[in-house]
């Protein structure tokens, strides 16, 4: 039940990022989340959008270069200790993250992590075993 992630490769130069949220924004293309890693030259966006098929065809349309990656979306309550009870179910089945960004629902109370994990089926099957949601892609979208 693993969700698609879009990477969108960046030169770092000032109006990339921007021109890239045009495109999508010109699409009419929700941004649901989004993390930003950057390095001297270049920098990767990894956005999780409403409808991913079209925004990887903008994308490329406007000659940027984008990739799909699953990744999961865990929803927890929005509250003190949330993530860390979270972590503490990744730690004890031993599952390893390579990396994490979050997002807020709209007002109902939950949070939303975004985990890039090397087996998500794996990490999936431990996590809703103590009875975490996971989201799905239609999820996102109505988001």
């Amino acid at each position: 039940m693993s969700i698609k992630q879009i990477s969108v490769f960046l030169e770092n130069k000032p109006g990339r990022l921007q021109r890239m949220t045009s495109v999508l924004a010109a699409h009419k293309i929700d941004l649901r989340a989004l993390s930003l890693a950057e390095t001297k030259d270049f920098g990767i966006a990894r956005i999780i959008v409403s409808d991913v098929m079209d925004a990887v065809t903008v994308l490329k349309d406007a000659d940027f270069i984008a990739s799909l990656t699953p990744v999961l979306a865990v929803e927890i309550p929005d509250e003190t200790g949330g993530l860390d009870k979270l972590l503490k179910i990744f730690a004890e089945a031993g599952v390893n993250i390579e990396y994490m960004y979050a997002f807020l629902g709209k007002s109902d109370g939950n949070a939303y992590m975004i985990f890039r994990i090397s087996d998500t089926k794996n990490a999936e099957a431990k996590l809703t075993a103590h009875g975490l949601k996971m989201l799905t892609q239609e999820d996102i979208e109505s988001l």
